[in-house]
Order: C-alpha cells, then structure tokens, then sequence
C-alpha cells in the first residue's frame, strides 16, 4: 500500500507513545459519539481515518499498531465463540445453516459476478464478497433487543443470519490468506489448511470440553479473581498460538477457546472478565483500520464510493429478501430482513484488513470498499427505523396482516369490561396474571415473543401477540374499557411511548410502570406514570425484612417498618400500609381498611370550579390523594386548588366514606 510520508512526531514512536496518543484520541473521539448515540465503532474509524498517515500522520502505520489490530481480532473471535452454543445453534439449526449459509453464498457470489466491472479478479472478489456478506451483530442485535424485536419473526431470522456470519468468518480467515499464492499452490496449500483445520477441530472438540471444565474447575478452586484472570489469557492466546503453529490464524484459535468456554458453566463468568480487553483492543483495531482509509482518494473516487454503497444495500437487499422469502416468509416479513441486514458489518473490515495485508485487493478498490462499508454500517440503525414503515407502504398484504392480528386481539377484549391491560408477559408479567386470576380479576396481556404467546395461548390464559407501544393494539386490546395498565417491561423508551399512548386514549386510567431502579423513577412519574415500582427497592426491602427477623426483630415490627417504607415510596398505596400494627387485626379490618377511588369529573359535575378546602374532606376522613390533570399527576394537591372539568380526582379512605366523598364532588350532596 501506498502511504504518505509521516511526521516528525511519529517517525520514531515507541509503542508506549503510540498507546497513549490511541487512547487520548479515542477518549476524545468515541466519547463524543457515544454522547450524540452513534455507534463508538464509527468513532475509532475516524480516529484513525484523521491521525493516521493519509491524513495528519500523527500515527504511523507500523508493526506495532497491525500487532495491537490483530490482538483485537483474537479477542473479538474469543468473545464471538464465547456467544456460540452448539445446542442453541442445533434449535435454529435451519435459519442458521439454511438461510444464513444461503445469504453469505449468495452475496460472495453475486460479487464474483461483478467483478469484471470493478476491475476484480476472483481472489480479490472472494475477499470482497466475504466483507460484503457481513452485517453488524453488535448494531443489529442491540436495535432488536432495544425495540422489544428480538423473538418476533424477523427478528429470529436476523439473528440467525447473523450467527452464520460470525461462524462464516472462520473459513474467510483461512481462505484469504491462501488466496495470495499461486492458482496451483493456493489449491494445494488451501487443502493441506482444511486438512489440518478438520483435525485441530476434531481434537479440540472431542478432548477440549473434558479438559477444557476440569481444568477451569482446578483454577476456580482457588478462589482468586487474580488467577481466573490469568488462566482466561492463558486459554485464550495459547490456543490462538497452537493454531498458528498448526499453520492457521490465531483468530481461529481464540474462536475455538471461546466455544469450548461456552460448554463450562464458567461462561458468563469469563465473558465479563475478558470484556475490557476485547473492547479496548477491538477499539484499537479499528483505529488501525481508520489509519487504513485514505479520505484524498475516497474524496476523488466519491462517485464509485456511492455507486458501491447503492450495490452494497439494493445487492443484499434483494438477496436477503429472496431467500427470506424461499424459506418460507411472508412477503412483508421478506422485506423487513431484507433492509435489516443490507448494510455493512464490523466483520467486514476485519475481512478486508486481511485482504489488505495479503495483497489480494488494489490499493485504489480497498478504500472504495471501505469507505461503502463505513456509510452503510452508519445507515443501518436508520433502516431498521424504518424498515416497517417501508414494508407497510410496499407490502399491500401486510395492511391484512396487521389487520387480523388486531381483529384477533379484539376479539379476545370484547367479552371483557374493567379489566387490566398487561404490556409484557414475560416473568413478571406471568405472576401478575396468576395474582389477577386468584382475585377473578379479567386482564388481557400483549407481548412480542411468538412462542410465548402460543403456549400461553393453548394453556387458556388470555395472552395475545401484540406491541404494546402502538396505538392501533391498545385500542384493539379494549384500553377504553380497561381498568388500568401495568407495564412490566423494563425498557424505559418503550414504556414512555405506552404512558404516552394510553393517556392519549383514556386520560384517566392509571398506568403502573416497572423499572431496573431509581434512575428513571423522575422521568416515567413526570412523563405520567399512576407509579413506579423499582425491583432494586423491593428487593432491597426483602432482603431487609429476612435479614431483620434473622437478628432476632419481632415480625410485626419488621413489617410495620416495610409498611412505612412502601408507603413514603408508593404514595398512591400508603392507605394499603397505613394503621395495621398486627396481622390479626389487618385481617379482621379488612373490608374497612382505607383504599383508593378514581372519581372523574365528567362536563356538569358539582364540583368543577370550586376549591379542595370547600369539601371538608377530613370531617369524613377521606383525603384527595392526586389529581391526574391533562396527563399530569398532581401529588397531595393545595386545598386552595380548583376543580376543573376533566379532572381524576384520587381519594384515600375507608369503603363507605369514599361513596360519601364521590357524592360531594359529583352531586355536591
């Protein structure tokens, strides 16, 4: 490759100065973008791209920085085969090996086919259509998992192309590197490779598990984080050394070590361990791929740069939508995996990296490649956005489909009045429903996982598949009929858009919403959240009343304090906690225990226009607990404030009381 002439600053750098101006730049650079929500990936391009030697020449392109890439690289491949499990890949064995092979074939293949037009040979558009194939894991996975995707249909179909790619990768590493000798050497050398990768593998997989649990369960016996630590290096660039001995890339046997890691029940355990390495030497490798990019040449070859884009996403596109759509998909549901996986991927440049360094690849096509690679990756959050936009205005069968399924929801709403609405029925959402039931409460729960909704579905529980975060479902879901909505999902985003949502449909119901903890207590109760309940409080509460009886604390006492707990955190429940001093008498009073009552105050009610104070609500003791006004709650409201029409006025108080209450503020009886 050629280079520009490097600065003064770089011309003698040592591996220390070279670290350290990597990491400032990076720190700079991928902070930035982390701050704006564009992919830190993006960022270590640019790093490179702008202090490498095509552009400042802060950063040479030495030995050095390649041997950091290729570290990168080995952890990357680690971490990737840390991810792969042979059973999981068995269950969806015909979307990985069936429509995933057929998507990275298809892909190197049609690249082959154009290759003329790019001035390819076909080693060069191997090497090519490998880069091209890959879509980005991280990206992908992280949107589907984000916008609750993840076991819809299209979204099983994703992952399992993606699991294909990352297990495709493996062989690329093998072939690219022979592609540079001779035709007749190359096929020679390429079979002694598969010959001694069939028996690495065999080897390692028919004795590495043994090895692989016993040795870990030696090391884990000592109970040293230290030497845990250790011992995962050790696995991991010692089998990368084997297999480069073997005459195979290291990347092939850091692969190899984290799929026998995943067999042990040390896994997770180490995948949190070896996580700072990988991410930080993964950073450095796309520094170093940035350092790759030429932008003078990019700038002047902007039209072939955009050209490729345009082959690169309408290519994939129609190739993965072809084969979504063989293997048995609806037309609609085609097209969404279509533009899901038509950009670029991570995989990519490490593919073209080692065509780089294998000389497969002129100069002037590898930066038009990369510089494709880097604007599409960059779109690929925008069209998945918007991919069922796009389905929907393409697809006129999708209108129908869509259509069913909200007549399929409502039918299961129709017979049902005052019930719950449960957005989410995964664990939590399950024992809400058990706890309904057991009251003979009606309620009706939407979720996104398709297996989960037809086993629920066939076990006779009123659970139907259906997103919560649109209006079209909840109204279909009866939410004008419905008595309240409990969010039991922890996805923030996706619960503003429920309250939003519901409050604009019924600005009276009462929306309770599950969070991890009390970080975004403040932004769901501004955004109109009846409540909040915060697993890390009820918890920590638990944990608490176990540990106080343990000590010896009577278990009344322990109780009344959690009761006091609750109800300073649970505003709107404290009349549930409040006055019970012994669990026999909660149980006797209970029928006149004070509880909550929503009264709305409908166009004509007596008491729009007149203050709180004029009721004398605490003659009764009945106490006006919130008022819900245009979507916002209003917490232990003034008695100087004035009803107004479309108020929700909460009271707290005992059963006959409250009817009192409701009279005065409706009939001003």
């Amino acid at each position: 490759m050629q280079t520009m002439a490097v600065s003064p600053l770089s011309a003698h750098m040592s591996a220390l100065e070279l670290v350290l101006l990597l990491l400032t730049a990076a720190v700079l650079v991928v902070g930035f973008f982390r701050s704006v929500g564009l992919p830190p990936i993006l960022g270590y391009l640019l790093v490179g791209a702008l202090a490498g030697p095509h552009a400042l020449a802060f950063i040479p392109d030495t030995k050095i920085a390649r041997q950091f890439a290729e570290y990168g690289i080995v952890f990357l491949m680690f971490s990737i085969g840390l991810e792969f499990s042979l059973p999981k890949l068995f269950s969806m064995k015909r979307l990985v090996f069936g429509l995933g092979a057929a998507q990275v074939a298809l892909t190197v293949f049609g690249v082959i086919c154009f290759a003329s037009l790019f001035g390819l040979t076909l080693k060069g558009a191997i090497a090519v259509g490998g880069a091209v194939a890959m879509s980005s894991t991280a990206v992908l996975v992280k949107l589907l998992v984000e916008r609750l995707e993840l076991d819809s249909a299209h979204g099983r179909q994703v992952v399992g192309v993606l699991l294909f790619q990352d297990l495709a990768v493996v062989p690329f590493l093998v072939v690219i590197p022979v592609l540079a000798l001779g035709t007749e050497e190359s096929v020679e050398v390429l079979l002694y490779a598969g010959v001694k990768a069939a028996v690495a593998l065999t080897l390692i997989l028919y004795l590495g598990p043994r090895l692989m649990k016993r040795w870990f369960y030696v090391v884990a016996r000592r109970k040293s984080s230290e030497l845990f630590m250790l011992n995962v290096l050790l696995v991991t660039l010692g089998m990368a050394f084997a297999t480069e001995l073997a005459g195979l890339s290291l990347a092939l046997g850091a692969f190899l070590a984290g799929m026998l890691i995943s067999e042990t029940q040390y896994r997770y355990q180490v995948e949190e361990d070896i996580k700072p390495f990988r991410d930080v030497l993964l950073g450095l490798f796309f520094v170093t791929v940035g350092m790759r990019l030429d932008l003078a040449l990019v700038l002047s070859q902007l039209l072939y740069v955009l050209l490729t884009v345009l082959f690169i996403l309408v290519g994939k596109f129609v190739v993965v939508a072809s084969a979504s759509r063989l293997f048995g998909s609806s037309p609609g549901n085609a097209l969404r995996v279509g533009l899901w996986l038509c950009a670029g991927g991570e995989f990519g440049f490490v593919l073209m990296a080692l065509a780089d360094s294998s000389n497969v690849i002129p100069d002037d096509i590898q930066q038009i490649v990369l510089a494709a690679l880097l604007l599409t990756l960059l779109m690929a959050p925008i069209l998945a956005h918007y991919a069922d936009r796009i389905v929907l205005r393409l697809v006129p069968s999708e209108w129908l489909l869509r259509s069913m399924q909200l007549t399929s929801i409502a039918a299961q709403s129709l017979a049902t009045d005052g019930h719950a609405l449960v957005c989410g029925y995964g664990r939590n959402g399950q024992y809400l429903g058990r706890f309904l039931e057991t009251e003979h409460i009606a309620f009706i729960a939407l979720d996104l996982d398709p297996e989960r909704v037809r086993e629920a579905a066939a076990a006779g529980e009123t659970v139907v598949f259906g997103d919560a975060r649109k209006r079209e479902t909840l109204i279909a879901a009866g939410i004008s009929r419905a008595s309240i909505v409990v969010v039991t999902f922890v996805d923030t985003d996706a619960a503003l858009r429920v309250i939003d949502l519901a409050h604009e449909l019924r600005p009276d119901i009462p929306v309770v919403v599950r969070t991890f903890d009390e970080r975004d207590h403040d932004k769901l109760s501004a955004a109109g959240a009846t409540e909040v309940v915060a697993e890390s409080l009820e918890s920590s509460l638990m944990l608490a009343t176990h540990a106080l009886v343990l000590l010896g604390m009577p278990l009344n006492r322990v109780l009344k304090r959690v009761r006091q707990l609750r109800g300073d955190r649970y505003h709107l429940l404290r009349g549930l906690y409040r006055g019970a001093e012994h669990l026999v008498e909660e149980a006797v009073s209970e029928l006149n225990q004070a509880r909550l009552h929503s009264v709305s105050l409908a166009p004509g009610a007596w008491a729009i226009g007149h203050h709180i104070g004029e009721f004398h609500f605490e003659d009764i003791r009945v106490e006006v607990s919130a008022i819900r006004r245009r979507g916002i709650r209003a917490l232990e409201p003034s008695s100087e404030l004035a009803f107004e029409s479309g108020d929700v006025v909460v009271l707290l108080g005992a059963p006959a009381e409250l009817v009192r209450a409701e009279s005065r503020l409706l009939k001003g009886a």
